[in-house]
């Protein structure tokens, strides 16, 4: 790829901004809109479950195959598509006549975003070959999963409240025209010299666990968690992921490459990926829920409540990034660890909603725990790794967060289906306070995972561990062009 101008590469830089805010900002604009769309559509709290997950299940499913794509064909042209498949998905949306549309529009939603992320950091990482330069322009990159955590709340809830739910998807589409049109403009085309080979049976495997997984928690309140149905989907996902285990490993360039997980840094980053962002889906699901059918607050005011975890996330966030630079990722992990797991507690054993100073205390919290908690995750998953292998090390990372918020959601959701089932009281208000409290405990729980594995896989073991896993991984593809060569 020629080199570009400075001002070319900022241009780039803002376009494959542009496509980050939508598919970030959809989810937490989203989040404010359940309790209008569930009383519209007279939804359980498993069709609301479906809404997100079906948009995380399907974009954590095609993240790493949409990348190896884009590597091979162009990355622009892959772009574009994406662009043009997650504009149609929005628009499609805003239409949808009832809830099962709605759950269906949203893969097509997240179609088109797997299609966005992973390859607009391809483009970035092409576009800015100078380290310290890339280096600002991934932080810029990053800086933006603040401002839609911050902006999303607000957002949502002053359209849901002025024009209807409907609008929080008409937003994507002059940003997405705009994007497609700047790409088709500005953005250069480019492919990667050696592309990875697509594993179509890999991918299918990790569809099969994913989906069957998440079906089966997200359903067993209602249907029984014994019953036939969902014995039969917990099954399937154990099978694929037998299936992965052992097939994987006989690839010579596989889907997810199994022997990563012999480092401890890279073991534990996804680790704290998916609890992390476990920990922010059930959050950000429980929290809206209470704020608008408990205490009766519109979408505005339930967004103007979230802004203090929000706010924090994006003052935090690119505070945690410079840490992560000058001392490591360990003093971040252990700051989001403590952080998180004290705002769990708050709510699971001080009731923290009950009373306004320790509901504030609490999202702040969370809101810094979960801004100390992205930075160091990429950079833990890619210590040590050789330069070959830290493209595939980072998806892995991206899309162990997609699994955390899929899978938030869906537990924390069946964890308060079931307990509203059970309790059966006279309020709904009593119905959800209670039934809410073993979910907050859940997460509690992944904070705790958050600092525990943060300190397991940041010390000098864990060090150790990676750098003796990227020399073997180093050996074995110095074999392997060896013998290339000799063919």
């Amino acid at each position: 790829m020629p080199e570009l101008s400075h001002r070319r590469r900022m241009l780039v830089l803002a376009i494959c901004c542009m496509s980050l805010l939508i598919v970030s900002l959809d989810n937490t604009v989203l989040n404010v809109a359940l309790p209008t769309m569930r009383r519209e559509f007279e939804a359980s709290v498993s069709g609301m479950q479906w809404t997100i997950d079906a948009y995380t299940l399907v974009l954590a499913s095609l993240l790493m195959p949409a990348g190896s794509t884009a590597d091979r064909i162009g990355r622009r042209r892959v772009f574009e598509a994406g662009l043009v498949v997650f504009t149609l998905g929005s628009v499609l949306c805003s239409l949808a006549p009832n809830l099962e549309c709605l759950v269906a529009f949203r893969t097509v939603q997240a179609v088109g975003g797997s299609m966005l992320n992973p390859v607009a950091m391809s483009i970035i990482t092409n576009t800015f070959t100078e380290p310290r330069e890339r280096a600002r322009a991934i932080g810029v990159w990053g800086g933006v999963v603040g401002i839609s955590m911050a902006a999303g709340p607000l957002v949502g809830g002053l359209l849901v409240d002025s024009v209807g739910w409907r609008a929080i998807f008409w937003v994507n589409l002059p940003v997405g025209l705009a994007a497609l049109l700047l790409t088709a403009r500005y953005v250069p085309e480019s492919r990667a010299p050696k592309p990875r080979r697509p594993d179509p049976v890999g991918q299918l495997l990790v569809i099969g666990l994913l989906g069957a997984l998440t079906y089966a928690i997200i359903e067993a309140p209602a249907a029984g968690w014994t019953s036939p149905l969902i014995m039969t989907f917990a099954a399937t996902a154990v099978a694929a992921l037998v299936g992965l285990v052992l097939y994987e490993p006989r690839r010579a360039e596989p889907l997810i490459e199994l022997r990563f997980f012999r480092s401890a840094p890279f073991s534990g980053a996804t680790v704290i990926a998916i609890a992390a962002f476990a920990a922010l889906g059930g959050f950000l699901f429980l929290t809206t829920l209470y704020l608008q059918d408990v205490r009766g607050l519109d979408a505005l005011h339930a967004g103007l409540w979230m802004l203090p975890m929000a706010a924090m996330t994006l003052v935090c966030a690119p505070l945690s990034g410079r840490l992560v630079g000058s001392r490591g990722p360990r003093l971040s992990l252990l700051v989001a660890g403590v952080a998180m797991t004290a705002s769990g507690v708050l709510f699971a054993a001080f009731e923290a909603e009950e009373a306004a100073p320790s509901r504030v205390l609490a999202y702040v919290l969370f809101g810094v725990g979960f801004g100390f908690v992205n930075a160091p995750i990429t950079n833990t998953a890619v210590a040590g790794m050789p330069r070959a292998q830290a493209g595939v090390a980072a998806a892995v990372a991206s899309t162990s967060r997609q699994i955390g918020q899929t899978l938030g959601v869906a537990v924390i959701g069946a964890v308060l289906a079931s307990g509203v089932a059970v309790a059966h009281t006279a309020s709904y208000a009593d119905d959800f306070t209670g039934a809410s409290r073993p979910a907050w405990w859940v997460i509690t729980g992944c904070g705790f995972a958050v600092l525990v594995f943060g300190a397991l896989s940041s010390g000098a073991w864990a060090r150790g561990t990676a750098r003796r896993t990227a020399e073997q991984l180093s050996d074995e593809l110095a074999d392997k062009l060896q013998q290339t060569e000799n063919r």
